[in-house]
Parts: structure tokens; C-alpha cells; sequence
């Protein structure tokens, strides 16, 4: 029994491909959107690819992108052959096509509702590759003069000057790492000198922050330097303390920032993959219909249309035998007669040699 069967009249036709000329035409445009969408995550990524690792979060904007060029060139077609199809005589033009085209439109459907799922997916990928890669660049923040990393510095200072956020996870993230490069320290000092050697791998570390976890809320001078002792600044009380630098880390802030986009992309996405679902369901029937006005040999009779000629199972079912009979052509039967086994020829047949048991008395 067919799965969605609906029967249509010659207007009825006619008008559902204008219908779907129309929508596929609209289509084109929510094409070029997934494709916008797509470049404007990539370009997100980009601005602050420094601070995170290589963890596989650029497939969802790539998917997006591809996903976009698809349904301007499928759309475009999809289009002209829904315009041609008003039509029993054009429409012949296109019966070899149009099973291709309806395959070809269910997987970039299937692709467009894959790259909404990852919008809201990619989040513990997107946490993890800035959990390693702020790690990274707060490492090498002192590393001003190696090729390579110069420009780390500047990018943590304007990230977390613009985020008002300090740190990985906080600003006690900086007591752990060597901020500061060696070149500005007096290495004739002897504080200097012994707390290089108090620590096992020679590093420089304080209870200090760099300038840009300084908050601007602060109603005093900012204190970035000696955090923890209170005693060394004059009325340093907690409220001021709690004041004086920015209490978010900047992983949470990079978070914030970027699940707000991937929520606002996804359901965005979604959106037109629903409408993408609907315009398949239009071709679908439409396809269906002219083929089966074809077969009547009448333009002017009505004709049946559905999404699937079969139930679920046995669609299913057939499609499975297909694909086995498909693995059987490649298959030899080694019990086949037709099969001509080369044999040897009596000429090449050696003979054999009987042995000779001496028998004794």
C-alpha cells in the first residue's frame, strides 16, 4: 500500500508546480542564508583561532558552507524542472532526472538537519579546545620574541580586556604560569634569583595578573601585583578585592559568546530544514503524478501521486534484496558446470611408479 497517496487533477498539477517553482526558487535564497551562516561562524572561529586547539570544531561551519552551495545549484535545477513539469510534454525530458534529483535533494536535506544537530552539538568539542588552547596561550603569553607566538600576547590582552574575563578558569590561573619573559627580570636581584631556583622547572611564578584582568569597575587603582597578601596594600578589604578584577574565567566567557551564536544558527538552520522537507514533499508527489499521467497516456485524467509506492517494510525490504542481488553479481560459484576448470591432458599426465616391497622367506 502506498505511503501518503494523494490523487491530483490536471489543475492540481499544474498548480503544485507552479507552487514548488516558486518555493524552489525561495530556496536558492535560504541557500545562500546557510551559506552566510556558514562563513560568518568560520570568521567567528578565526578571530580567536589562537586561543583555542585543533579539536575538530571547524566541520560545522564547513558543513554549513557546503550545505549552501548545494541548495543554490540543486534548488536552481530543482526550479526548472518544476516549471517544465506544467507540462506532460517537457516533463519528458526530465522523467530520467527526476529520481536522481529527488535522491540527490533527500541527502542534501538530510545533510541540512545533520549541520542544525552539530550547531547544538559541537559545545563539549568547543569547551574542550578552549580549555586546551587558552592553557597554551597563557603558557607562552611571555613569548613576545619567538616567530610564532609574538602575537599571543596581544590576543589574550584584548580578549580579556573585551570579555571582561581573566584567566582559563579564573585569575588564579596566572600564579600557575611564567607570564612575564626573563628579559624583564633583574636577574641581579636575589629575590629574583631564588625564586627561579625554588621552582622545579626554573619558572618565574607570583601571585600577580597581567594589566588586562584589570576591571574598570574598580574604585581604586588596580592592584595586579602581590593579590593574595592583603597586608602589602593599604585598606585592601575583601569588597575591593572582589572589585578589582574580573572574577570570570575566559573559557566561560568564550562559551557564553559562542553558544549564544550556535543556539541562534541551529534554530535558524532547523528552520529551513523544515521548509527544505517541505519542498521534497512537493517534488516528491509531484514526480510521482506526471509519471503516473505518463503511464495512462492521457495528460488530461487524474493520477495518483505518493511519497513512497510501498510501505515502510517492504521499501525497505526491497531495497535490501537489491543491494544483496547487487553483492551476488560479484560472486563465483565454484559449483557452477558452466565454469570450465582446466584439466590435465593424458599427454601430461605423468604415470605413476609402483614400489616394489622386497618380500623375504
Amino acid at each position: 500500500m502506498a505511503v501518503g497517496k494523494l490523487t491530483f487533477t490536471k489543475t492540481e498539477r499544474e498548480k503544485l508546480a507552479e507552487v514548488l517553482w516558486l518555493l524552489n526558487w525561495i530556496s536558492v535564497v535560504t541557500g545562500a542564508i546557510l551559506l552566510s551562516l556558514g562563513l560568518f561562524l568560520k570568521v567567528e572561529i578565526q578571530k580567536w583561532q589562537e586561543v583555542m586547539s585543533e579539536h575538530g570544531i571547524h566541520y560545522v561551519p564547513n558543513t554549513l558552507i557546503t550545505t549552501g552551495l548545494a541548495a543554490c545549484c540543486i534548488n536552481f535545477l530543482g526550479g526548472k524542472i518544476c516549471l517544465d513539469c506544467t507540462d506532460t510534454n517537457k516533463f519528458l525530458r526530465w522523467k530520467l532526472v527526476m529520481m536522481p534529483y529527488v535522491v540527490c535533494t533527500f541527502f542534501f536535506t538530510s545533510c541540512v538537519l545533520m549541520g542544525a544537530l552539530m550547531c547544538y552539538s559541537i559545545r563539549s568539542h568547543l569547551e574542550e579546545s578552549l580549555l586546551l588552547g587558552l592553557k597554551n596561550a597563557m603558557r607562552y603569553y611571555k613569548d613576545t620574541d619567538t616567530p610564532g607566538r609574538c602575537y599571543l600576547k596581544k590576543t589574550v590582552d584584548l580578549l580579556q580586556i573585551q570579555f571582561q574575563c581573566c584567566g582559563n578558569s579564573g585569575y588564579r590561573d596566572w600564579f600557575q604560569v611564567q607570564w612575564i619573559s626573563n628579559r624583564y627580570l633583574d636577574m641581579t636581584s636575589s629575590l629574583v634569583v631564588d625564586r627561579l631556583r625554588s621552582n622545579v622547572e626554573g619558572r618565574y611564578l607570583m601571585d600577580g595578573v597581567p594589566f588586562s584582568c584589570c576591571s574598570t569597575l574598580s574604585p581604586r587603582p588596580c592592584i595586579q601585583h602581590h593579590i593574595s597578601n592583603t597586608s602589602a596594600h593599604f585598606n585592601y578589604d575583601q569588597q575591593s578585592q572582589q572589585l578589582n578584577l574580573w572574577r570570570r574565567g575566559c573559557r566561560q566567557a568564550l562559551m557564553d559568546h559562542y553558544t549564544g551564536i550556535m543556539q541562534s544558527i541551529g534554530l535558524t538552520v532547523l528552520l529551513i530544514w523544515l521548509f527544505e522537507l517541505l519542498v521534497l514533499t512537493g517534488v516528491r508527489y509531484l514526480q510521482t503524478a506526471m509519471e503516473n499521467v505518463i503511464r495512462l497516456g492521457d495528460p488530461d485524467l487524474e493520477s495518483d501521486g505518493w511519497i513512497l509506492e510501498n510501505s515502510f517494510a517492504e521499501t525497505a525490504r526491497s531495497n535490501f534484496n537489491i543491494i544483496k542481488n547487487l553483492g551476488k553479481c560479484y560472486q563465483v560459484d565454484d559449483d557452477d558446470p558452466n565454469i570450465n576448470v582446466p584439466t590435465a591432458s593424458a599427454e601430461q599426465e605423468v604415470p605413476s611408479r609402483g614400489v616394489q616391497i622386497p618380500v623375504t622367506s
